[in-house]
């Protein structure tokens, strides 16, 4: 007959720990079910779900354990587990699985509280809690540091949509960013982030600098909130805006290229994308001029977008044909992917616009970056208070991956 026991270990952590007490384990020929191990400020815990006979060792295998503990200064401790208690944790194994990504420029008692507050509440228990991010506490006052807590939870999902929605008032009320996505082989295994250009790659939007340039802001504005409230489609819009620049030098237009910022942490982010075998696209309802530039200068892919038709070095006004609107990015995704041989369920889209949306809606991570409320209220994802390169962290990439990488 066999005895399930669970050993806890607490102490001060240090090299070797392991190997000596899984030697003990060994020599009694004891059977690990469940091993789990975290390490706070060099302070040790440690479980192990274990099996071993029980027969005349028994007493034994407890007393060399704990006088094992004894001597490596760590505090040990046996629970017995029933057999309903095993069979019940061996069903929970089959639950739904769920990783939940908190991101702020700092991270409070009050964050986790709120969001492990929303996990309960929904019956989801958290399985494992660990940093990504460099650190917390220390860069409170930083206004642009990075700190990510990273949970992963299980249970049933069938109140996501529920919880979602709870995620994102709680994400608003305290300005930090929530994160919820059911683990899988391909969360882990993302191969292909396509991103919108303006307001999501750079600060701002081309068409509407281009027309400062032209002395007709006010009226592209006014073009550009027409369509906003549904009054005309984008492609219509686009036309109009594109018709008011006309005469437009081209020595002008050429102005913008080293005048438009990158937004915080783009190049961090693509420079790590690519040094990890990602492919990258950036997808725009703007202007190849400029996307063909970023593409030179960030060592994008793909890049499509819409031609600022100019002839003897003039803006002419005209649109050329088809125009990348919403459809039309969704459709450039899906061949993408295809030439890539890149299943949709590991690609990341990024974007600000209701124009983005087809694209975020078939990707396997649509994120709606810094984008407006409808934007944030209809993508699976959402973050508004970091930069881009935050976004490594919904791909499991920490902090300290990347030291002496950059």
């Amino acid at each position: 007959m066999n005895e399930t026991l669970l050993i806890h270990f607490s102490g001060r952590d240090r090299p070797g720990l392991i190997a000596e007490l899984t030697a003990i384990l060994a020599s009694y020929d004891t059977c690990v079910l469940d091993i789990g191990q975290a390490v706070v400020h060099e302070t040790l815990s440690l479980g192990l779900l274990v099996e071993i006979p029980r027969d005349e060792r028994f007493r034994g295998f407890q007393d060399a354990l704990a006088a094992k503990a004894n001597e490596l200064q760590l505090q040990v401790r046996f629970t017995p587990i029933a057999k309903a208690d095993l069979d019940d944790w061996i069903s929970a194994q089959g639950k739904d699985q769920f990783i939940v990504t908190i991101l702020g420029r700092a991270i409070s008692a009050n964050h986790l509280s709120r969001v492990s507050g929303i996990l309960a509440e929904h019956g989801l228990n958290i399985d494992r809690l660990e940093r990504l991010s460099g650190r917390l506490s220390l860069a409170v006052h930083s206004p642009d540091a990075n700190a990510c807590v990273q949970l992963t939870v299980s249970g049933n999902s069938s109140s996501e949509q529920s919880m979602r929605a709870a995620f994102l008032a709680t994400a608003h009320d305290l300005k930090i960013d929530i994160a919820f996505q059911r683990e899988s082989i391909f969360r882990r295994n993302r191969r292909l982030f396509a991103f919108d250009m303006d307001s999501t790659l750079i600060e701002g939007e081309v068409i509407d600098e281009l027309a400062k340039l032209a002395g007709v802001a006010d009226e592209v504005v006014k073009v550009t909130e027409a369509a906003m409230r549904g009054e005309i489609e984008f492609q219509e819009s686009f036309r109009r805006r594109v018709a008011l620049l006309r005469g437009l030098k081209e020595t002008r237009v050429r102005e913008l290229l080293n005048t438009i910022p990158l937004v915080e942490g783009a190049e961090q982010l693509i420079g790590t994308l690519k040094m990890l075998g990602y492919k990258t696209a950036i997808l725009s309802g703007g202007f190849n001029f400029f996307a063909q530039h970023l593409q030179s200068r960030l060592g994008i892919d793909y890049v499509f977008a819409n031609d600022l038709d100019m002839v003897d070095g003039v803006v002419t006004g005209e649109v050329r044909t088809p125009i990348v609107d919403g459809a039309r990015k969704a459709e450039l995704l899906r061949q993408i992917a295809g030439q890539e041989n890149i299943s949709l369920e590991q690609v990341v889209a990024v974007g600000d616009g209701a124009n983005d949306l087809p694209m975020l809606g078939i990707a396997g991570m649509g994120i709606a970056f810094r984008a407006k409320p409808l934007v944030r209220q209809t993508a699976s994802h959402a973050v508004s208070f970091l930069g881009l390169d935050s976004l490594l962290y919904l791909i499991g990439v920490r902090d300290r991956d990347l030291a002496g990488t950059r």
